[in-house]
């Protein structure tokens, strides 16, 4: 039996943020989750979160990570927008390490290494996602200027690339926890993401 993914129609996904329409994108061999909220095509400054996958983070809630208050945060955004778009990153577990390594990464940080040097000492890069795909996707939705939810300046690298504009980046400040403050000073410090801590 097989599945024809790329003639699926956009379903109904109501959440406690609001209603949004729900399809799945395969774009290089991963499906991809979309929700999109009003009418996006052609819209100027449509709200986009382009989320990378954290299991941990997203459905168990761990508190190592800022990853699930981001997607909260995001869907709590997007429900209140006109138009809107989150594109939910599959296959980018551990900035793109995957969750065995990802697993190993957090005994190295146990024992006191941060996120980059774990990822580093594994023989892995730093961050491996791409968001190649994204740009196929938002295109094949008709979005041209979008309003983008990122505190990552890698993100806005590779998106910045015809026929996307992103013509804002909007801060995602969410709750700092102390279990994960040292998390978000290596994201801020080595990385160069814009927090405010």
């Amino acid at each position: 039996m097989s599945f024809d993914s790329s003639a699926m129609p956009w379903v109904r996904m109501p959440t406690v943020h609001g209603e949004f329409s729900a399809r799945v994108f395969s774009v290089q061999g991963e499906e991809h989750l979309v929700l999109k909220r009003g009418d996006v095509a052609g819209t100027p400054g449509v709200l986009v979160r382009i989320h990378s996958e954290c299991l941990t983070g997203d459905a168990l809630f761990s508190r190592r990570c800022d990853c699930g208050p981001q997607l909260a945060r995001s869907l709590e955004l997007l429900g209140q927008a006109q138009a809107g778009v989150l594109v939910y990153l599959r296959g980018q577990e551990g900035r793109g390490i995957g969750l065995r390594a990802k697993l190993a990464a957090y005994a190295l940080q146990d024992q006191g290494l941060d996120t980059v040097d774990a990822n580093l000492h594994l023989g892995l890069p730093v961050d491996a996602r791409s968001y190649e795909g994204v740009v196929e996707i938002l295109t094949t939705l008709g979005v041209r200027q979008l309003r983008l939810l990122t505190n990552n300046p890698d993100k806005i690298r590779q998106l910045e690339q015809p026929p996307l504009e992103i013509v804002e980046r909007v801060a995602l400040q969410v709750a700092v926890d102390e279990e994960h403050r040292a998390y978000l000073e290596t994201k801020r410090q080595r990385l160069g993401h814009w927090l405010d801590l």
